[in-house]
């Protein structure tokens, strides 16, 4: 076996004196070239017990086993000094954000190639031409030339295929995989677990893979272990653990990756909230237009009660049209209303009631969250900015925040560092309730959370806008669960609403094609689903690389039409609940990569 694990506890000693284990009694073994994927919700010990082959421990834990092998290495047994030896080395690791694993002074190439000249393993010379090999098999661009760059020169997904470079760059025997994935869009995802899978056969290694998603490993592991509370539920098979689970935890998992979509909401005619025509971007405006468009010609409206689903890739401009609503972007064109009233476009030209009735959560609650405040502190602060609300009012209000987001009181006294990855988000979520808003933008709340969790935020936000009345945009690159969660969807490329539609018209599958990319790119417990993806399916490209008068989805379209697609705009086409961006007509879509039939020639 390559690697092999017996009897492993990990415990946390309390300044008291007090024990608390955290990982017990954990044992497997992984033949050579073999995948074991660690799977389980946050706190399940993953994260911990794959750091162990390292030697690693948090501060204030120690690491009890009976072995821990890696190849002929008794990892158990080793020294600091020796420890250090073999990190980066013998055994490497690929984080979950790659955006925070580099030096972003530093170019790419000198930091892939700092393993080998840090072990001494290679000349600088000798490096520099292995990673050069090794970017044009994970499909870099410009494998030559990429190196030059700086980290935040090139997209998400391409940052963590450079990551696995430098993973893979002193041949490694074991590589550990702690949520390579969750942090980018699904069909990022697929281009990169398709380097993974492919770079992890070629090289040999042996591998562990952390992560919350069973549909995502089921792709790349050979065998899971499942993890509660820092116990063992079961191991098996991949085929063994997705089609017939022994466990009614694993069980429990599975169920909440496949989100049922809850029943439409009983919204209330009226629109609470209209956007008319936006264009925003970044710089100076210039006849109406910002020197980096992000936005071109938004438009929607939101009923009371109701929930917009907005998605799209990275760089879509979700985030951007978020910030206009809220007016933290003001817009270069258009309008936002709320009701019938025409908002100002700068957040500090808006009155204090009108900041009120539109409220954001934010996708990252430790950033959004005042480290140094308690929770109490964090919820007082908006009932007397926005409510004068002080001391027992205040006090007996927050009392009522907290049994909306099904928190316990005791957590009034900690700070956000003292809460969990989930409990943060109900923090963050109830901070904007207590503002009472019209309208709740959630701007990518579940994306760092495991799908456990994440599904109890979804029912309790589904919950508190069908109670509360509060229109509700659900910003997220997740496109099966804001259809599970949403009455309507808006989809963003590029800046631009290529589709707008109800739920009940998307069951339908007559999509835009870049809509049809989307669902075809959420990954499905299926360990033969990786290897049936379309390979024509084109990573992202730059937005200025074809003409703004041109269908931005135009170099990555499988359907796109010679003589409409490369010489104008694509007109709106309407229908009952929905409309799509594209020169095609209904009865012309087709899912992406299928035969298309039509008037004219299919561009190639």
């Amino acid at each position: 076996m390559a690697v092999e694990v017996r009897g492993l506890d990990i415990a946390v000693h309390e300044a008291s004196g007090n024990r608390i284990p955290i990982v017990r009694d954990i044992s497997f073994a992984i033949p050579r070239g073999e995948v074991l994927a660690l799977i389980g919700e946050s706190g399940s010990g993953k994260t911990t017990i794959a750091l162990a082959l390292m030697g690693y421990s948090r501060f204030g834990a120690d690491i009890a086993a009976d072995v821990i092998r890696v190849g002929d290495m008794r990892i158990d047994k080793m020294s600091r000094s020796e420890l250090t030896r073999v990190r980066g080395r013998r055994v490497s690791y690929i984080a979950q954000s790659a955006a925070s694993g580099f030096n972003p002074s530093r170019t790419i190439l000198s930091q892939v190639i700092e393993p080998l000249l840090v072990h001494r393993l290679a000349d600088r010379k000798t490096a520099e031409a292995r990673a050069v090999e090794l970017f044009a098999s994970l499909a870099l661009p410009s494998p030559e030339t990429i190196g030059s760059r700086y980290p935040h020169q090139v997209s998400g997904g391409q940052l963590q295929r450079v990551m696995v470079a430098m993973a893979l760059i002193t041949e490694p025997e074991l590589v550990i995989l702690d949520e390579p994935t969750t942090a980018l869009d699904v069909t990022t995802q697929v281009e990169v677990l398709k380097t993974i899978k492919l770079a992890m056969k070629q090289s040999g290694a042996t591998a562990i893979y952390v992560s919350h998603d069973l549909a995502v490993v089921a792709q790349v592991a050979d065998r899971i272990a499942v993890l509660k509370d820092g116990t063992m539920c079961e191991e098996g098979s991949v085929e063994q653990i997705l089609n017939a689970p022994a466990s009614e935890y694993t069980r429990s998992l599975m169920a909440a990756a496949q989100p049922e979509a809850r029943p439409d909401a009983q919204a209330a005619p009226d629109n609470v909230l209209t956007v008319s025509s936006i264009t925003a971007g970044y710089g100076r405006i210039r006849d109406g237009m910002p020197a980096k468009p992000v936005l071109r010609d938004v438009s929607f409206s939101i009923r009371r009660g109701a929930a917009l689903g907005v998605i799209g890739e990275s760089g879509s401009g979700k985030s951007t049209l978020a910030r206009v609503i809220a007016g933290l972007l003001p817009a270069a064109q258009g309008d936002v209303m709320l009701g019938d009233e025409v908002l100002p476009r700068a957040m500090a030209r808006r009155s204090r009631e009108q900041l009120r009735r539109v409220q954001i959560v934010f996708q990252h609650a430790d950033t959004a969250l005042n480290p140094a405040q308690t929770v109490r502190e964090i919820l007082a602060r908006p009932l007397a900015f926005y409510h004068g609300l002080k001391g027992p009012a205040a006090d007996a209000r927050v009392a009522e925040l907290l049994d909306l987001i099904q928190l316990p009181t005791d957590v009034l006294a900690r700070r956000s560092s003292e809460l969990s990855g989930g409990q943060k988000q109900r923090v963050n979520l109830a901070r904007a309730l207590a503002a009472e808003p019209d309208v709740l933008i959630c701007d990518e709340v579940t994306s760092a959370l495991d799908t456990v969790v994440a599904a109890a935020i979804l029912d309790l936000i589904d919950d508190l806008r069908r109670n509360l009345g509060i229109a509700t945009i659900f910003i997220s690159h997740d496109i099966s669960n804001a259809h599970a969660f949403c009455d309507d969807l808006l989809v963003l490329y590029a800046g631009s609403v290529v589709e707008l539609v109800s739920r009940a018209r998307f069951s339908e599958g007559l999509h835009h094609p870049y809509t049809r990319l989307l669902v075809d790119s959420v990954p499905e417990m299926d360990t033969g689903w990786l290897a049936r993806r379309s390979a024509a399916d084109a990573p992202a490209i730059a937005r200025d690389a074809i003409s703004p008068a041109l269908c931005p989805f135009l170099p990555r379209c499988s359907q796109a039409i010679v003589g409409a697609c490369d010489t104008e705009w694509p007109p709106r086409r309407e229908r009952d609940g929905q409309s799509i961006l594209c020169h095609r007509d209904w009865g012309e879509l087709r899912p992406s990569g299928h035969g298309v039939q039509g008037r004219t020639t299919v561009m190639s």
